[in-house]
């Protein structure tokens, strides 16, 4: 089964490793698309069981938890085009509530951590959820002195300038009981009314209407042109407070009126609640005033209304465990679903795609919407012509629901996944486990060429000094390389009809253009192991390319062999998913990519330009140079890692399971079926004793010479 669809509680510790692995790089790069780039990919509900389930892992396997991890992490870097600003006090994120029974958990965790008694109520202060940007504003004096975005929690940018432009914020605060120091913070937003008219305008002078609020504001609070700030007509709603010379108050609805006093918006509806029953009607009434707020909003925040008892909880990761963000259903909207049409990603995933006929939903016109994988489609038996209910979950990518049955084409006809990517013609195939069907071709495949050839020339593959990503991205676009072999025919098609010299090229000269070359000829001789890895096939990391190299030893025999494999219960298929190391899944993404024809295409070019070199085999004087291994058991003398490492720097096959082609079966305490099975095929047995004599190129003890492995 793939890490990324097995329940936290299924995952073994390895796959645990590098679900957790996988859950980092992701997140960090929604991150950045969310808060750098203000161009999400992910609706919030996606992203937050991203969160979830990177947080129950790290619950199961403590231990396992990264210096990376997102439950550490708050928002994205600060972009390098302000001056950084470091929070006195972290900017933290907030834990989610969705539904009823979430929240009264917060308030059961909340009581347990404070040891309350039953009879002891818990206020909550609950206020609108605003979905903009947050931002944080220092005062000296009661003047604005300061103001700066979240970024990453504890370093944001220096938008002062721009934050001046807001026409709600106060630059200077007057009264007697203005702190010295006072640091608010709240959400930076644009009024709906304010984001139409500004479509319009766009409209009207020909330009690209922005997609929805939360972003254009984002974008426009990161504007280096204060001018293009002030003409996004944002506004600012206050809701707490950082760093400051002295107490505020006892409760938070104390300090937020303080702050109006003091001139800043507040967000309407928000108010104490005593109990839950409060809290949830506080609920119901905010989501039934949303269609009628000039703002959007995804929730209400309720927070722990007594500040002593925030300062005790305190926080837990990224996120404080006093406030809880309890989040609202996704606004919904009917329409019909033309047709299905299938994107292909950078990684070769295809994506079915529902095209709609346009629709209003959640602020902005929806004409497509995802349909996540073939399953999805056929759970909710989604088809062209169908009407559907669709979403904008968290109000960024659109999704289709389900269908309203009752209104359905009589002539209709289930969709039927296709076995051919629709960028390239390669086949698609679906992995055991897997819900995406993938492009196999991805030496060839438009949709995934430049992320393939940037893998090819990087570092722990070919390491071609001088041409990194941006390099191949501009010869990929001039049409220079658009397969791997190109890139070594660069110096021979330099300066023809087809290919202007790359030395005239702007940004390039004589010797910047001779030394690429000289670079690329420099990497026409690579080891196997290297080469394997350069080609990117799914699943095959350098681990996996080093074992293929180890055991199949030069290109020749890998290509026959993984060629042979492709026929199903063939000793070749067999003999591959026996190497340890290597299971069914990775197996079949191997013979997979060898066999479509177009990678061979270009597996023969790459093959008539380089010298692959074969793996450099241990000496052949080792004794058990050659022999299949298969260690069972627990071994007392080492681990069986490093026993297997061992075994490997001797020169033998270290495989996973037992067959007739295994040499010897090194038996531990409690070994299993392996042990039977070799028993079963006469297999020759080994205590761990007897596996050292016999590496050494020693006899084995006596006790070991009938095979029984009780030596």
């Amino acid at each position: 089964m793939n890490d990324e669809t097995t329940a936290p509680e299924a995952l073994t510790r390895d796959a645990a490793a590098r679900e957790l692995e996988r859950l980092a790089r992701e997140i960090a790069r929604h991150d950045l698309l969310y808060y750098d780039d203000s161009a999400p990919e992910l609706s919030d509900a996606e992203y937050d069981l991203l969160r979830r389930r990177n947080e129950a892992i790290e619950a199961r396997f403590p231990d396992l938890k990264r210096a990376d991890s997102p439950s550490e992490r708050v928002g994205a870097p600060p972009s390098s085009s302000f001056a950084k600003v470091r929070h006195s006090r972290p900017m933290l994120s907030l834990g989610n509530a969705l539904n009823d029974d979430d929240l009264a958990e917060f308030e059961g965790r909340v009581r347990r951590f404070l040891n309350l008694g039953d009879d002891e109520p818990v206020v909550l202060y609950g206020e609108p959820k605003i979905d903009g940007l947050s931002a944080t504003l220092h005062y000296h004096d009661g003047k604005l002195v300061l103001g700066a975005t979240r970024g990453d929690g504890e370093t944001g940018e220096d938008v002062t300038a721009n934050l001046k432009t807001l026409r709600d914020l106060p630059h200077a605060l007057t009264g007697d009981d203005v702190p010295e120091r006072l640091e608010v913070r709240g959400e930076v937003y644009i009024g709906l009314k304010d984001f139409a008219a500004l479509n319009r305008e766009r409209e009207a002078a020909g330009e690209e209407a922005f997609v929805n609020p939360r972003n254009t504001a984002s974008g426009g609070l990161r504007q280096i042109d204060t001018a293009l700030t002030a003409k996004r007509r944002l506004r600012f709603f206050a809701h707490g407070w950082g760093e400051v010379s002295e107490p505020l108050g006892e409760r938070q609805e104390d300090v937020l009126a303080r702050l109006d006093a003091w001139g800043f918006a507040l967000a309407p509806l928000a108010r104490r609640c005593t109990g839950l029953e409060e809290a949830r009607a506080l609920h119901r009434k905010i989501e039934a005033a949303r269609p009628k707020l000039d703002f959007e909003i995804d929730g209400v925040v309720f927070k722990v209304d007594r500040l002593d008892w925030q300062q005790r909880l305190g926080a837990a990761g990224r996120a404080p465990r006093w406030a809880i963000a309890y989040k609202f259903p996704a606004e919904q909207a009917e329409t019909v679903l033309h047709r299905i049409s299938i994107s292909v990603g950078r990684t070769g995933a295809l994506t079915p795609v529902a095209a709609l006929e346009p629709v209003h939903v959640g602020g902005v016109t929806v004409s497509r919407a995802t349909l996540h994988n073939e399953d999805e489609i056929a759970r909710k038996d989604i088809r062209a012509g169908d009407t559907v209910v669709v979403q904008r979950a968290g109000d960024v990518i659109p999704q289709v629901v389900r269908v309203i049955e009752e209104r359905r084409p009589t002539q209709s006809k289930p969709f039927v996944p296709s076995d051919v990517c629709p960028e390239c013609g390669s086949h698609a195939v679906r992995e055991e486990g897997e819900a995406v069907r993938r492009c196999t071709g991805g030496l060839v495949c438009p949709a995934q060429a430049v992320e393939r050839l940037r893998h090819f020339v990087a570092r722990d593959a070919f390491d071609i000094e001088g041409l990194g990503a941006k390099q191949i991205e501009a010869f990929y676009a001039e049409g220079r390389v658009r397969s791997p072999a190109d890139i070594f025919d660069l110096e021979t098609k330099d300066g023809t009809e087809e290919f202007p010299k790359l030395a005239e090229r702007e940004g390039w000269g004589e010797t910047s253009a001779a030394n690429l070359f000289s670079a690329i000829e420099a990497r026409r001789r690579i080891t196997l192991d290297r080469f394997i890895h350069a080609l990117g096939i799914r699943h095959a990391g350098q681990t996996t390319a080093r074992l293929l190299a180890r055991r199949y030893g030069t290109v020749e025999e890998w290509r026959a062999a993984m060629d042979a494999a492709s026929e199903p219960e063939s000793e070749s298929l067999e003999a591959l998913t026996d190497v340890d190391g290597i299971g069914p899944v990775v197996a079949n993404a191997i013979v997979e990519f060898v066999a479509e024809p177009r990678n061979g295409e270009i597996l023969d070019a790459l093959c008539e330009r380089l010298d692959i070199e074969p793996f450099e085999a241990p000496a052949a004087d080792s004794p058990v140079a050659g022999k299949t291994v298969v260690f069972t058991g627990k071994l007392k003398r080492m681990t069986r890692q490093e026993a297997k490492a061992r075994a490997e720097a001797l020169g033998a096959q270290v495989a996973g399971s037992v067959s007739k082609a295994t040499d010897y079966v090194v038996a531990g305490e409690d070994a299993g079926s392996k042990l039977k099975r070799a028993e079963a095929l006469g297999v020759t047995v080994l205590s761990e004793d007897a596996w050292l004599a016999v590496a050494a190129g020693e006899a084995p003890p006596a006790a070991d010479e009938d095979g029984d492995g009780d030596g």
